[in-house]
């Protein structure tokens, strides 16, 4: 448990599909990742989650991307950085199709370098439909046993935390078979999970997703847990988790621009501060870097 009714705020800044809209101003390009990242560490977020763009701004899994995008985002802030594992679709340009990297292209994402600080990966296949976030129509988003299996792996032998995005209560299943195969301890200190509503077939619903927050907590008992939510049940989902004292709360440009009032943020800053604003109602104050870092179990930064 976070000391102190603290709070790990995660910004989610691009996305891979989401582009610039309505006013709000989605950063691109690794500098922008890196200026974006900083303001939102000024307004109270501790992790920044990212996808890499091309120059084109087309999402991309080119890892010299993804090491630009690092140096840019430590040479301006402090901010842990969790790549995405799913790098995103690409859309076919003449055919429009969307089609989903290989195994081997998430997989890289895991070897950068300067090293990312925390992962994340979805325990679970589903039909993936977020129009709020640039994917307007359903697609087939597959996560395999040995993908998953290998990113665990992968991930604690470097002694950081990887982030379950739990895409429907069943996967929970799915991860607890894997622990008691032996692949990780089920009891281990940073098994994350991360909840939601408004992705694919996945209903922002409280009594949805107060279930899947209760089965993870009873199958992973000293689990971290957070929550998120798609569009305009971004802060609906992150004020269920606020006020129930979750561990992280994750808004950001990828998952909606939207802010509770309903009216567009023209930057990531703007929702990370509404974000603290509700946080403060229930008590609860934004962890700084360090604390995040330390109820993450890092083992390979020294962070202040």
């Amino acid at each position: 448990m976070l000391q102190g009714n603290k709070v790990i705020i995660t910004v989610a800044v691009n996305g891979g599909m989401q582009q610039d809209r309505d006013g709000a101003i989605i950063p691109k390009s690794p500098a922008e990742i890196g200026e974006a990242a900083a303001r939102c560490h000024a307004a109270g977020a501790a992790v920044v989650h990212v996808h890499a763009r091309d120059k084109d701004g087309k999402n991309s899994g080119d890892k010299a991307i993804y090491a630009e995008i690092i140096r840019e985002i430590r040479a301006r802030s402090p901010i842990l950085i969790q790549t995405t594992n799913g790098i995103g679709v690409r859309r076919d340009p003449n055919t429009g199709q969307l089609h989903w990297p290989t195994d081997e292209e998430r997989l890289g994402i895991l070897e950068i370098e300067p090293a990312q600080d925390l992962f994340g990966i979805a325990a679970g296949s589903m039909d993936f439909y977020n129009p709020e976030g640039g994917y307007p129509g359903e697609t087939p988003y597959v996560n395999s046993g040995e993908l998953l299996k290998e990113t665990i792996r992968a991930v604690y032998a470097k002694g950081s935390a990887l982030e379950y995005e739990v895409v429907e209560a069943s996967s929970l299943h799915r991860l607890l078979r894997y622990a008691e195969e032996g692949l990780f301890d089920r009891n281990r200190d940073n098994v994350w999970l991360l909840h939601g509503g408004g992705f694919g077939a996945t209903p922002a619903i409280a009594r949805n997703v107060l279930f899947s927050i209760d089965e993870g907590l009873r199958l992973f008992p000293r689990a971290l847990w957070g929550i998120t939510g798609t569009g305009r049940d971004m802060f609906k989902m992150a004020t269920l988790g606020l006020s129930m004292g979750c561990d992280v709360v994750r808004v950001g440009f990828e998952d909606g621009i939207h802010l509770p009032d309903g009216s567009v943020a023209r930057d990531n800053a703007e929702l990370v501060s509404a974000a603290v604003q509700i946080a403060r109602l229930y008590g609860l104050t934004p962890a700084s870097v360090g604390e995040a870092s330390a109820r993450f179990g890092l083992t390979d930064r020294d962070i202040p």
